[in-house]
């Protein structure tokens, strides 16, 4: 699978982009694709396509409809759901789209390409484009390669990437780049004081470890952490089925933030870019940490573990405590962390936390840019004290239900003390319904929004 554009080619079949009801659009079309439109009631519909064959019975031009300003508020990526419609073909796209919409509609013809393909063949569609005129054609294939790399990881079973296979995978790419990679593995986490990590993946016949990433020597300096739970059966607050059957996916955080990280390198940002990933499975055996446990932290803070399942928030907590002792100027987590965030915004946002209003305003506009919604929750200080349960320093469960995505971020903004800027996505990674450019399964979420931030985020 190749997300890239065709070559160009002076034969390429043109594709013209209509937006719904737009009858001087139509009334311009040469005669007989204005014929041929009105013979098949083709209106501009957002996603559909129409194709005018020629007397040889090959495509000689097709039409896809933009829909209307309504219906392209309700989806993203909305013109990529006629690829599928389209034959095999080379087509140039002719439009009167902003700049904006341009790079959407380019990047959505890439994602619609995506196939998870690993266990079983996958048709890819035939009809391929030709960059648009106005778009950065590198830019977008890398990121729609990044993309795919993080839908790939979320995807796979755990019996194919645990946390043996994750660390690969950040070798392999690592290498791609020339960045360097550390690991510190199962015992090896007490000697380097990573005691909670450790912990919670202690119980799990693959080890623990914690995979440090690092590329680039000039510029800002930027760390991601990713959280890494390759699987969470809920440890000895055992999940029912029906919750544990995605929990493929908690690495969701972390494939996100390796996706983001090939973005940077791909594009050759002048950065210092830190990764690190706690890669565990939070499993169940006689050894598994308990409810009722007090830990110590790296950073000296004991938490109580009132819910096993809570453990994501144990693992980030030490990556980021490790993170703050060099004050990185842009410290970022990413996580699959609570259910609380999916009730509060669904699967399609991205909620996102920040220690600075610049920040979350530059993240916002990135988000814009990029369609790649995200949407802002409070580090609400008088909540504080829901995550002190007086007999440790912090509870990982608080009792009572009430914000439990905020009271999440509030329990890791409490291992950042020395690095003023920090923000924190609460992501979902996974798409439950097929829709233009993101098919059923795992997805990016924030990762773009992000990447067109960090110009505005660390004065690129």
């Amino acid at each position: 699978m190749t997300l890239t554009f065709a070559p160009d080619t002076p034969d390429a079949i043109p594709l013209i982009v209509i937006n719904e009801s737009d009858d001087a659009a139509l009334a311009s079309l040469p005669n007989r694709a204005r014929k041929w439109a009105a013979a098949n009631g083709f209106s501009g519909a957002l996603g559909t396509a129409l194709v005018l064959h020629d007397d040889s019975g090959s495509p000689e031009l097709a039409l896809i409809g933009n829909g209307d300003e309504k219906s392209r508020a309700r989806t993203r990526f909305g013109l990529a759901g006629a690829r599928a419609k389209l034959p095999g073909g080379t087509y140039r796209l002719q439009h009167s789209l902003d700049a904006l919409a341009l790079e959407e509609a380019a990047l959505g013809w890439l994602l619609e390409g995506y196939r998870f393909d690993r266990y079983a063949a996958q048709k890819p569609p035939k009809a391929m484009l030709v960059a648009p005129d106005g778009v950065d054609a590198s830019r977008v294939e890398a990121i729609a390669s990044a993309e795919a790399l993080t839908r790939d990881l979320i995807n796979t079973p755990t019996e194919d990437l645990g946390p043996d296979e994750l660390e690969a995978a950040i070798g392999t790419l690592a290498q791609r780049f020339g960045a360097t990679v550390t690991v510190t593995k199962d015992a090896a986490l007490l000697d380097k004081n990573l005691p909670m990590i450790h912990a919670v993946g202690r119980a799990a016949s693959r080890a623990p470890r914690l995979i440090d990433m690092r590329w680039g020597d000039t510029g800002p300096t930027l760390t991601l952490v990713g959280k890494g739970v390759c699987f969470d059966t809920g440890g000895l607050n055992l999940k029912p089925g029906a919750s544990m059957g995605l929990m493929k996916k908690d690495m969701g955080g972390a494939a996100t933030v390796l996706g983001l990280a090939q973005m940077i390198m791909s594009l050759g940002l002048k950065l210092q870019l830190r990764v690190l990933i706690p890669a565990v499975e939070n499993a169940v055996a006689g050894n598994a940490f308990r409810p009722g446990d007090i830990l110590t932290s790296r950073k000296g803070l004991t938490v109580e573990v009132n819910n096993t399942d809570a453990e994501g928030r144990l693992v980030l907590a030490d990556a980021l405590a490790l993170a703050d002792e060099e004050t990185p100027d842009l410290l970022i987590s990413m996580a699959t962390l609570t259910g609380a965030a999916r009730v509060a915004v669904g699967p399609d946002l991205s909620p996102f936390y920040a220690t600075r209003d610049a920040d979350a305003d530059a993240i916002r506009g990135g988000a814009r840019n990029a369609a790649d919604p995200v949407w802002e929750l409070p580090f609400w200080d008088p909540y504080d004290a829901l995550i002190e349960p007086g007999i440790a320093d912090l509870d990982n469960a608080p009792k009572g239900g009430f914000a439990g995505s905020i009271t999440a971020a509030l329990f890791l903004r409490r291992f950042v003390t020395d690095t003023p800027r920090y923000v924190h996505f609460d992501i979902y990674g996974w798409n439950p319904t097929a829709a233009p450019a993101r098919p059923k399964g795992g997805v990016g979420m924030g990762a773009r929004a992000l990447l067109a931030a960090l110009p505005d985020l660390l004065d690129l």
